[in-house]
């Protein structure tokens, strides 16, 4: 009686392709840390209690103080405390070769 069974197999390629993409962007949002930023911060307005008038202010202004910022703003610090010695380490370094150059210098030839 009904024979038009291809439209209904071809209507489920374009779900399964609508399927993947938002599997994809998933990932990719995942993968980005968004997904777990998002959710320490709804998670942190959830517990408030009292709840702040604008939630979207309160999202942002979380939004930028949480997340992998904060870890790499420490990472950065104790490098750059670390290339501060390293510095300090080379110009005693440098004044000390200065020193024996110009002891060369004032040395007689003989």
């Amino acid at each position: 009686f009904f024979e038009h069974k291809t439209p209904l197999r071809n209507m489920s390629a374009p779900f399964n392709s609508i399927e993947a993409k938002k599997e994809e962007f998933r990932h990719y949002l995942e993968k980005g840390g968004v997904i777990d930023a998002l959710t320490k911060v709804l998670v942190s307005l959830y517990e408030e209690p009292e709840k702040p008038s604008s939630a979207l202010d309160f999202i942002q202004s979380h939004l930028h103080s949480a997340g992998p910022q904060t870890a790499d703003v420490e990472n950065l610090k104790i490098e750059n405390a670390d290339l501060k010695r390293q510095v300090d380490e080379l110009k005693a370094q440098v004044d000390e070769l200065r020193k024996q150059i110009e002891q060369k210098q004032d040395q007689p030839s003989a």
